[in-house]
């Protein structure tokens, strides 16, 4: 299976002729963001856009380590009021937060079943055979049904 492309191998903008396509060395690095994100142009359209671009931290004010802690809480069995309380966001952020990364993960998830032909059962196998390695390491704690 070839790997997934990566923001800054492609051009996002829709209205590209060149949107989508990797390889094409129409992009190039340009800079950094006040936050020390790299950017990038396309030399096709000449749109710029950040590497968090199309990620679920993309005009976000909150730093993508806090937000994927405050989701991995969540995951663990953290209550969402309970994490603004603690956390100093608003019940609504942290629901936004959680939607969007759910709305990625089922697009990822698409991805892997149609053009990488991957069936339901499999992708299930893949998560089991993860989460079995992380017992195995002892990182993970053991889980039930």
């Amino acid at each position: 299976m070839s790997e997934l492309a990566e923001v800054g191998d492609f051009c996002p903008n829709d209205s590209c002729p060149d949107a989508g396509k990797t390889d094409e060395g129409n992009i190039v690095k340009y800079g950094t963001t006040a936050k020390g994100l790299q950017r990038y142009r396309c030399k096709t359209c000449g749109k710029t856009f950040s590497e968090n671009t199309g990620t679920i931290f993309y005009n976000k004010h909150t730093g993508a380590e806090e937000i994927i802690e405050t989701l991995a809480l969540i995951a663990e069995g953290s209550r969402v009021a309970s994490l603004s309380r603690v956390k100093g966001y608003k019940e609504e952020t942290i629901r936004n937060w959680l939607q969007q990364a759910a709305e990625h993960a089922t697009e990822i998830e698409n991805v892997l079943m149609s053009e990488y032909e991957i069936e339901r059962g499999q992708l299930d196998a893949l998560w089991s055979y993860v989460g079995h390695k992380e017992q195995e390491s002892g990182e993970g704690e053991k889980r039930s049904a």
